[in-house]
């Protein structure tokens, strides 16, 4: 993937985003807040994580900024914008509210999304696949260097980097790219999603949970991961013409990672 910057549309379709985990100490959570108001979605696809619960059990971090965000998700949907929220593994405890609505807001176990170019998308987490699909091996990989301490060193890292005016760099996405079972998983993990989707009838997934921003075409059946707010600052966007785009949100300037205006039609053509 290269990156290029962009001149921001502040309008547009929708937005998805995951992987958030408020209440963490790594949640990017201001950042997101500072994309959001760059932004003016019709739709809000928030695909779990959004909250972690599982940190309540060790010490839970809830800063003035987790706040905000969800303020101005509620600001959100007060001025019309539509916010579909499908729980994930960390959030599982809201999922008792499945078929909940209040006012735009709309709790699911999943939804199948039509996009503006007609390309008709299952949306989820993308826990459902735990079972296929183990990125344990790659955790067991690194021994008695834990995946919080990997952000840990990722967050200072890049501080340096910003510093000296470099790009954001994951040490995380680095070591998934490079370790052999982590990318294998990740592989295994998209074909697991895009057969999914293809079961249902669908031309794609959305999806997020394994904190990997994604777009490809997989036997035909396209599949993005909208990332996370951890390690990536990534979201998923779709314009008026149903193009979607992969955007991370660095130094307070969204910038295109990668693109995707193929149509619907087009795809089913080339399967």
């Amino acid at each position: 993937m290269t990156n290029k910057s962009v001149q921001f549309v502040r309008n547009c379709q929708s937005i998805w985003i995951s992987d958030i985990h408020l209440g963490h100490k790594e949640s990017n959570a201001e950042a997101l807040l500072s994309f959001l108001k760059t932004v003016n979605p019709q739709n809000l696809f928030l695909l779990g994580d959004i909250v972690d619960f599982w940190e309540f059990k060790s010490g839970m971090r809830w800063p003035q900024s987790h706040t905000q965000l969800f303020k101005y998700l509620l600001k959100l949907a007060k001025r019309g914008c539509k916010i579909f929220y499908i729980p994930g593994n960390h959030d599982a405890n809201l999922r008792k509210f499945i078929g909940y609505r209040y006012k735009n807001i709309r709790i699911y176990k999943e939804y199948v999304y039509t996009t503006e170019a007609g390309q008709k998308l299952l949306l989820l987490h993308g826990d459902r696949f735990d079972n296929l699909v183990r990125l344990n091996k790659f955790y067991g990989w690194l021994g008695d260097v834990s995946y919080d301490f990997l952000l840990f060193l990722n967050r200072w890292y890049n501080r340096v980097r910003e510093h000296f005016g470099y790009p954001y760099w994951s040490l995380s996405g680095y070591l998934k790219e490079n370790v052999k079972q982590a990318k294998a998983a990740i592989n295994s993990y998209a074909h697991a999603a895009t057969c999914e989707a293809k079961r249902r009838g669908c031309d794609g997934v959305i999806c997020g949970h394994i904190h990997h921003p994604d777009i490809q075409t997989i036997n035909g059946i396209q599949y993005f991961n909208d990332g996370d707010w951890i390690e990536n600052n990534t979201a998923l966007i779709e314009d008026a013409n149903g193009k979607i785009e992969l955007i991370r949100f660095q130094n307070t300037q969204p910038s295109t990672i990668e693109t995707f205006t193929q149509s619907a039609k087009d795809q089913r053509k080339s399967a």
